[in-house]
C-alpha cells in the first residue's frame, strides 16, 4: 500500500466579530497611514472636515492645517503638559478599547501620551516618542471600568512643542469578540490543514481507512523555569517532563551562581540541569550572561575598579558563552538593563551593545535577547514601555558590528495587578513590527482575587499573538515555595494554577485527532504545528496498520503546500 500525504495551509477562521488589526508601524513616515477600523467611534478621524468633533483641551489653542495634501490638527500655545486637543466619546463598562493615532511634534523627540478622562479619573491609553518632520504611530488601549461620557486627549511634558494629531482610531470590542480574535488567530497561525490521500498498491483510492494522529512534540515552545531541585526529585522530573518543551534555569547559570568566589568557576549544577533537559528533549534558554541589577552581582564584583571590572566582564563572557555555545536556543545577554545600570554606570553607556557584540562573536547562531519587565505588564512604568524598549533595541543595533545580529525581544510578564489586555496586545503589536521574535520569558501573576482567571487569559493572549514565538512561565518549584505562582504542592499534585496549565496544554492533545478517508481516499484534518505519529488502519489490507512520523510546520505563504510525503508499504 502506498500512502501519499500533502498539506494545505488554513486560509482563516470565520467569526462574527470585527477582525482585530494586529498591524503597527515603528517607522516615522512622511504621511500617516489611514486610521485603523476607519476611526472606530472617533468622529472626523482623518481631520478631513476641519476640526469637527475636536476641541481644545486645557489652555491649548488648536488649529487645522494641511501639508502636501494631508490634513491634521495642531495643539499650540501650550502651558501645561495636558494642554492639547481632545474629543468627547462614550465608553461602555467592561469593553476593551484599542487605540491608535499618528503624532508629530514641532521640534525634538518628545514623549506624547494618550489618556481617556472619565468621571472618576484618567486612563492611560498609550505613548510614543514623536519626532519632527515625520509621523509616528501611537498604539495602545484600555478596558473601560465604567459606562458614560469620556474624553480622549493627549499629553506632552515639553510644553514648548506643538503637538500634531492625525488618523485617530478608538475601536471597542466586547469580551466575547476579544476572545474570538484569539481563537481566530490561533486557527490561522498555530495550526495547518493536512490533506491526506491513501492509495492501495495499484494506486487506487483506499476508502474507509482509519487515520489517527498522536502529538509527539508540540511545535510551539511552552515551558516553565526550573531549578536544581529537579535533579534529585523523581516526582518533580516526571511532572515537568510530561508537560514542557522549553525551560529557563532559575538561578543556576547566573554569574553569582557560577563564580561565587572570584576565579573559582563552577558549572557543575548548570551542566547537570542542561544534561537532564537534553535527555528529555527540552530546549534551554540561557539566563543570563549579565544582570544589571546591583543587588544581584557576585559578592566580589561591586568593589572592583572599572579596569578590574572590565577584565572580569571579559572573562565572564568568554567563560559562559564559550562553554554553552550551540547548546542553548537563546541568551538573555544583559538582563533588566532598562531598569538598572550597574555596568553602564561603571563601564559606559555602550556596555549593552558591546556585550551583545562579544556574545555574538562567540556564539553566532544563537538568538540574543534583551530581557526586561513591565513592558506589557505595567502602563505606569515608563522605563520599559514599548517605545523605550524600541529605543534600546536601536541603541544596541547601532553599536559597531551589531547590524544584522540575531536579536530577540524578551518580555518577562510578571503581572502584579489586573491585566490591561488591550495594552498587552497593542504592545505586542508595536514590538512585533520590528519583525524580531518575541518570547514571553517569565510569565506569572501575583496573588489577587482574579489571579487564576488572569493567568489563564494571559496564556491565551500570548499564545494567540502572531509575533509571539514561545512562552516560559516563572513557576519553578522549590521546598521553600514558589516566586509568585505555584503550580503544584510538595507531592507534585496540581494546585489550581497547575490545572490552568494542564487545561492550556490540553488544547494540543485533543481526542479528535482522527478520521476516516472518503471514497476517494481523502481525509482533511486541522492540526497544531508539531511532530505527530500518524497511524493508518484498514481492515482489508494484509498488513493493516502502518505508522509514520508527520511534521506539521508553519507556512510563510497562504495556501502553500508542503513537499509531498510518501509512505510505501511493501
Amino acid at each position: 500500500m502506498n500512502l501519499f500525504v500533502s498539506f494545505v495551509c488554513t486560509t482563516g477562521f470565520e467569526v462574527d466579530a470585527l477582525e482585530y488589526d494586529y498591524s503597527a508601524s515603528i517607522e516615522c513616515l512622511t504621511h500617516p497611514l489611514k486610521p485603523q477600523y476607519k476611526g472606530g467611534i472617533i468622529k472626523n478621524p482623518e481631520l478631513n472636515n476641519g476640526v469637527e468633533g475636536w476641541t481644545s483641551f486645557g489652555d491649548a489653542k488648536i488649529e487645522h492645517r494641511e501639508s502636501s495634501g494631508n490634513k491634521y490638527v495642531v495643539a499650540h500655545s501650550r502651558k501645561k503638559a495636558y494642554d492639547s486637543v481632545s474629543q468627547n466619546i462614550q465608553i461602555e463598562k467592561d469593553k476593551h478599547y484599542t487605540l491608535s493615532a499618528w503624532i508629530q511634534v514641532s521640534k525634538g523627540n518628545v514623549l506624547v501620551t494618550a489618556f481617556v478622562k472619565t468621571r472618576t479619573g484618567s486612563k492611560f491609553g498609550g505613548a510614543i516618542f514623536a519626532e519632527t518632520n515625520c509621523w509616528s504611530m501611537l498604539k495602545g488601549g484600555f478596558t473601560a471600568e465604567e459606562s458614560g461620557p469620556a474624553e480622549l486627549y493627549f499629553e506632552g511634558n515639553d510644553t514648548s512643542v506643538d503637538i500634531w494629531i492625525d488618523s485617530v482610531s478608538l475601536q471597542p470590542f466586547t469580551e466575547k469578540e476579544w476572545s474570538s480574535h484569539q481563537d481566530q488567530s490561533i486557527e490561522k497561525i498555530r495550526k495547518r490543514k493536512v490533506l491526506i490521500q491513501a492509495l492501495n498498491e495499484e494506486g487506487k483510492p483506499l476508502a474507509n481507512a482509519n487515520v489517527s494522529f498522536a502529538l509527539k512534540k508540540l511545535g510551539f515552545p511552552f515551558g516553565s523555569s526550573m531549578n536544581k531541585y529537579i535533579l534529585n526529585n523523581k516526582l518533580y522530573q516526571n511532572w515537568f517532563t510530561s508537560r514542557f518543551t522549553v525551560t529557563t534555569f532559575e538561578n543556576e547559570m547566573k554569574w553569582y551562581s557560577t563564580e561565587a568566589v572570584k576565579g573559582k568557576v563552577d558549572y557543575t549544577t548548570a551542566d547537570a540541569m542542561l544534561q537532564f533537559a537534553k535527555q528529555h528533549n527540552i530546549e534551554v534558554r540561557g539566563h543570563n550572561v549579565f544582570w544589571d541589577d546591583p543587588h544581584y552581582q557576585p559578592s566580589w564584583v561591586p568593589s572592583l575598579s572599572p579596569t578590574q571590572l572590565s577584565s572580569a566582564v571579559e572573562e565572564r563572557v568568554k567563560s559562559v558563552v564559550s562553554k554553552y555555545k550551540g547548546k542553548l536556543i537563546s541568551w538573555d545577554v544583559v538582563n533588566e538593563n532598562m531598569h538598572f545600570s550597574f555596568y553602564e554606570s561603571k563601564l559606559g553607556k555602550t556596555f549593552s551593545g558591546k556585550i551583545f557584540n562579544e556574545v555574538h562573536k562567540i556564539d553566532g547562531q544563537t538568538t540574543l535577547f534583551l530581557n526586561d519587565y513591565n513592558t506589557i505588564e505595567e502602563i505606569s512604568d515608563g522605563e520599559s514601555s514599548p517605545a523605550r524598549y524600541l529605543q534600546k533595541i536601536k541603541q544596541i543595533q547601532s553599536y559597531a558590528g551589531n547590524r544584522g545580529i540575531p536579536m530577540g525581544i524578551g518580555l518577562e510578564s510578571h503581572f502584579s495587578h489586573a491585566i490591561n489586555f488591550p495594552y498587552m496586545r497593542s504592545s505586542l503589536d508595536y514590538l512585533g513590527a520590528t519583525r524580531l521574535p518575541i518570547w514571553i520569558t517569565e510569565l506569572d501573576v501575583a496573588s489577587q482575587p482574579r489571579q487564576l482567571q488572569y493567568f489563564e487569559l494571559a496564556l491565551k493572549e500570548a499564545h494567540s499573538h502572531p509575533m509571539v514565538r514561545g512562552i516560559v512561565m516563572w513557576t519553578a518549584w522549590s521546598p521553600q515555595g514558589c516566586y509568585k505562582l505555584c503550580l503544584v504542592d510538595n507531592n507534585f499534585k496540581n494546585l489550581p494554577a497547575g490545572n490552568v496549565v494542564d487545561k492550556f496544554i490540553s488544547q494540543w492533545k485533543s481526542n479528535k485527532l482522527s478520521g476516516v478517508t472518503d471514497k476517494n481516499g481523502f481525509l482533511e484534518i486541522t492540526l497544531f504545528h508539531g511532530d505527530y505519529e500518524m497511524e493508518i488502519l484498514h481492515p482489508n489490507q494484509k498488513n493493516n496498520t502502518f505508522t509514520q512520523i508527520l511534521k506539521v510546520t508553519p507556512s510563510d505563504k497562504s495556501n502553500q503546500t508542503q513537499p509531498l510525503v510518501k509512505l510505501q508499504i511493501k
